[in-house]
């Protein structure tokens, strides 16, 4: 496993579980490294030159900067190296592989929270038939959800993710700065959030839109902008999501 962060840490767990033996932790920091080795119960390292030869599988888990800085410091031989980056394509490791992936887990990961992987999408891309045959079998112990694609469409996929999860959770933060200047909760917020979040996986989210812009309801627009005045970033994204909306619905 080479990294230690959120997603090496919630993907080792998920292959140590389903049997298979992580031999070593690789990761830049002395403290990360062997946390997580401590977890998957392995060796770890922070010299490149000391990963392990004898292996099947190099699982790439580190920044989408840092994958060509890691390919360039050692050579991978035979064996099978994936990266699990959702925006980098797979030809970055032609230079430096003879086999190589995409192992793409399609989910968010915090190091804390333990994940089920059961009903995750792993995006799965390979450089042969017989690697992409190896990362099917390997995706296949962990998750009943196996998507074949390509880099384009993965990069799609993670741009739209940046919309609907990134995205969404810092308009939760924008929602909980708002409510703190009026010494209001968060919490009273949680049950739209969960009654939104079901509405879209039983119709489209298209058709499960509401709020004043959908009903073009300037008088109740205008009087969130005057409430924005104190905070122009926020009534340029308010403005700029409201006509986008009427644009959808027109």
């Amino acid at each position: 496993m080479i990294g230690a962060g959120n997603l090496a840490t919630q993907l080792g767990l998920a292959l140590s579980e389903n049997g298979h033996t992580i031999v070593q932790v690789w990761s830049r920091t002395l403290k990360s490294a062997a946390k997580l080795a401590a977890k998957l119960k392995c060796q770890y390292t922070t010299d490149i030159s000391l990963i392990y030869y004898e292996t099947d599988i190099y699982i790439i888990a580190v920044s989408d900067q840092a994958i060509e800085e890691v390919l360039a410091k050692r050579l991978w031989g035979t064996a099978l190296v994936v990266h699990t980056a959702g925006s980098t394509p797979m030809s970055i490791l032609y230079p430096y592989c003879k086999n190589f992936g995409v192992f793409y887990p399609f989910q968010t990961f915090t190091i804390a929270k333990k994940v089920n992987f059961c009903q995750v999408p792993v995006c799965i891309e390979a450089n042969s038939p017989q690697n992409l045959s190896v990362l099917k079998e390997l995706a296949g112990s962990i998750t009943q959800n196996i998507r074949l694609f390509d880099s384009d469409q993965r990069q799609k996929i993670h741009l739209a993710a940046v919309f609907v999860c990134n995205f969404v959770n810092h308009l939760y933060t924008i929602g909980a700065e708002l409510l703190k200047e009026d010494g209001l909760d968060f919490e009273i917020l949680i049950p739209l959030i969960l009654e939104t979040a079901s509405n879209v996986m039983n119709h489209s989210p298209e058709s499960s839109q509401t709020g004043p812009a959908l009903r073009k309801d300037k008088i109740v627009m205008n009087k969130h902008l005057a409430s924005l005045e104190n905070h122009p970033d926020l009534k340029k994204l308010y403005t700029l999501v409201s006509k986008r909306i009427i644009k959808t619905h027109k």
